[in-house]
């Protein structure tokens, strides 16, 4: 998902810290030919790099795309049964790669997926590009420019499905200079915020991010933001995160310093039993509204009208939902990730019922 714009939404337990020398630890190196263990949460800069997350080694890597940001012809369309012509391209089948994310280009509007080919140790890392005519490319990778930053007190990696590794970075947005990113650390209150200044010199430890869970009746300080735009609240900077089970939190960005610990405030409870996938932020008819894809409850449509006055939730929520209403967009189904495409569209990577993931452009509800 990601386009880096100036958005007005955050929801989520994320790590940010404006910039402090003294806190953090020099961790950046820049060359050709980026050795990447692994992909995953992809966003762009303005300009056009593309940072990618490399989870299994807790380090994000700023990428120059240079000539291979654009296909011979601009934008995306759609192609069906992505997944299956991407492992043909690799040699292997459907089974075995996973689209870990989708991120539009500013200015070509290709879009770019990740890739992970192989399952466990030995699955590598692919980059592909989606121009204006459905033509699939693989990047160059080692043909790339990069910075890379290692990320301070990331989990141990750990066998099994609950990897917290694979969650060292859940997603990433640019905006006003910096990479906020969202994940986990090792730390008792495991989820934050970081916010690192780019051309990358140093990362400090992040916020420590709580909730409070309606649903769940409690403060959560161990569950990652899942996905979180940054966005405008009363003129003021925010990130508005989306967690499991599915609270919808804002934090002010001016509240995010290294080292403190800061409970978000939560605006929505929008149901048990489903993870937010992917968001994004975009205007219709005059309003702004955010767009989450569920791995449950399908695709919403949120107004962010009363974002800045919405009650906070701080005590339990007994039914289904609480807060701030949405609309759920019942013609989009099977939505893993989406990305804006351009005023109008969006791009999504939607599952189909045979089980092929198919890359479409559908107007924006």
């Amino acid at each position: 998902m990601r386009v880096l714009a100036r958005l007005s939404v955050l929801v989520a337990v994320v790590a940010v810290g404006s910039y402090a020398p003294t806190a953090a630890r020099v961790a950046a190196e820049a060359g050709q030919g980026p050795k990447l263990s692994s992909i995953g949460p992809l966003t762009f800069a303005a300009d056009g790099t593309l940072f990618a997350a490399d989870n299994q080694a807790a380090a994000i890597f700023a990428l120059d795309l240079g000539a291979q940001a654009n296909g011979a012809t601009p934008g995306a369309k759609g192609v069906e049964a992505l997944d299956q012509k991407l492992a043909a391209l690799l040699g292997t089948s459907a089974r075995e790669i996973t689209i870990t994310d989708l991120a539009v280009h500013p200015r070509s509007r290709n879009a770019f997926v990740s890739v992970m080919r192989g399952q466990g140790a030995g699955a590598a890392p692919v980059l592909f590009r989606i121009d204006g005519t459905g033509a699939i490319t693989m990047v160059a990778l080692g043909s790339l420019k990069f910075q890379k930053v290692e990320l301070t007190n990331a989990p141990a990696a750990t066998p099994g499905a609950r990897n917290p590794r694979s969650n060292v970075v859940t997603d990433m947005a640019f905006t006003d200079g910096r990479l906020w990113v969202a994940g986990l650390s090792n730390e008792e209150f495991a989820s934050k915020l970081r916010a690192l200044p780019y051309p990358f010199t140093a990362v400090d430890a992040g916020t420590s991010v709580e909730i409070y869970h309606g649903n769940h009746q409690q403060l959560e300080t161990r569950s990652p933001v899942n996905a979180f735009v940054p966005y405008q609240i009363d003129n003021k900077p925010y990130l508005v995160a989306g967690y499991t089970c599915t609270p919808l939190v804002k934090f002010q960005i001016g509240d995010l310093k290294p080292g403190q610990k800061v409970r978000g405030t939560t605006i929505a409870e929008m149901g048990a039993g489903n993870r937010v996938l992917d968001m994004i932020v975009y205007k219709k008819g005059g309003q702004d509204f955010l767009l989450t894809a569920n791995n449950s409850r399908g695709v919403m449509k949120i107004p962010t009208r009363d974002f800045a006055t919405a009650s906070p939730i701080t005590k339990p929520v007994l039914t289904e939902t609480g807060g701030i209403a949405y609309e759920k967009i019942t013609n989009l189904q099977g939505v893993e990730q989406l990305d804006k495409l351009d005023d109008q569209n969006a791009i999504i990577l939607a599952r189909a019922a045979s089980g092929a993931a198919n890359l479409q452009v559908v107007a924006l509800p």
